[in-house]
């Protein structure tokens, strides 16, 4: 599962624009697919026949875009203005790389002997920034970028420390990796692994699967804040890295199903499968679109602790992101065992 993970990460998909990883998941699944079907929103849907049919389907979902930038101006300069796709912390670019398809650039500020002490206290912003090309002016950068293009965070997935990963977009290609995981055997159920798009920017795309589907459970698997950093109190820090995959019983879009909840959280302590919750209801996945829709989707979701998550070097260990895989398949395997779930 990590190198299909490493994989994932290394592949541009930002919402709206996830083709790249669309066309690595069709290609990974067709082989297993009972049935796959993508639609006009994008998302990408494989149905796998189990040992066990429901009158409602199961659904396995992740989202395949990731947080990233688009071109909105271009200055006389050869600058790009840019504004962000999905929620991006400005502190976090200054200085990084990014890149729109093979054109590679470096997010800029003015210099800090060149601000004032005012702006020395204020957190920058979007319009404050730009990226460099290196483009000698506005004809030079229009011959390799347009406006629109949209741009990813330029940054290499790496192993290090005591079983660690850093990555961009771990969020959500932990997720995406864990389903591809999975299908690859014959589930214990009748189960459609979805992959979505427009998560970041409006959980968009599962509004549109869901409607397709009309599912009787879900399963979101994600990746999700970790902030167990130094001088963050226990109750802040929302989850910890190495502790274990996150079941949540509440986030900002979501109050998930308190039976699944249980059975999730029940199942992993049964095959001693490390979870922890979360301490601090933040964040939202695409379960806040899914349990909405039609008559009422029952949903659960695990998640990979991550640490800078939105950001170029979104850093998660190993162990965390093995254990989501293994209660995703605990699940499956309750939800097939269980006919009163």
């Amino acid at each position: 599962m990590i190198e299909l993970l490493k994989t994932l990460c290394a592949l541009p998909g930002p919402s709206g624009c996830e083709d790249k990883v669309r066309e690595f998941v069709v290609a990974f699944t067709r082989p297993y697919a009972d049935e796959l079907r993508t639609d006009s929103m994008g998302n990408v849907m494989v149905f796998r026949k189990g040992d066990k049919a429901l009158d409602r389907p199961v659904v396995l979902a992740a989202h395949m875009d990731e947080v990233g930038v688009i071109i909105k101006r271009i200055t006389e300069d050869g600058m790009l203005k840019f504004g962000f796709v999905g929620g991006v912390d400005p502190r976090v670019v200054i200085g990084r790389r990014v890149k729109f398809g093979d054109v590679v650039g470096v997010v800029g500020i003015k210099a800090v002997h060149l601000t004032t002490a005012t702006e020395r206290k204020t957190m920058p912003k979007a319009k404050d920034l730009y990226i460099d090309i290196g483009a000698s002016g506005k004809a030079s950068a229009e011959a390799r970028v347009s406006l629109g293009d949209y741009g990813v965070f330029d940054s290499d997935c790496v192993a290090f420390g005591d079983g660690m990963l850093k990555a961009k977009a771990i969020d959500d290609r932990v997720g995406c990796a864990a389903l591809l995981t999975l299908l690859r055997d014959k589930p214990p159920v009748d189960t459609w692994f979805c992959f979505t798009v427009q998560e970041e920017t409006g959980l968009r795309g599962a509004a549109t699967m869901t409607f397709a589907l009309d599912p009787g459970f879900c399963l979101v698997v994600e990746g999700t804040t970790a902030a167990d950093l130094a001088e963050v109190s226990d109750g802040k820090a929302v989850c910890r890295v190495r502790d274990g995959a996150v079941i949540p019983f509440m986030d900002g879009a979501t109050i998930y199903d308190a039976a699944l909840f249980e059975l999730l959280r029940n199942a992993c302590i049964k095959r001693n499968i490390p979870w922890q919750t979360k301490s601090r209801v933040a964040g939202g996945t695409d379960a806040g679109r899914i349990h909405k829709s039609r008559a009422g989707v029952r949903v659960c979701a695990v998640a990979a602790p991550v640490r800078y998550i939105h950001s170029p070097s979104g850093v998660a260990a190993v162990s965390d992101i093995e254990a989501v895989c293994q209660a995703a398949r605990a699940f499956l395997e309750e939800i097939g065992g269980d006919d009163d779930e």
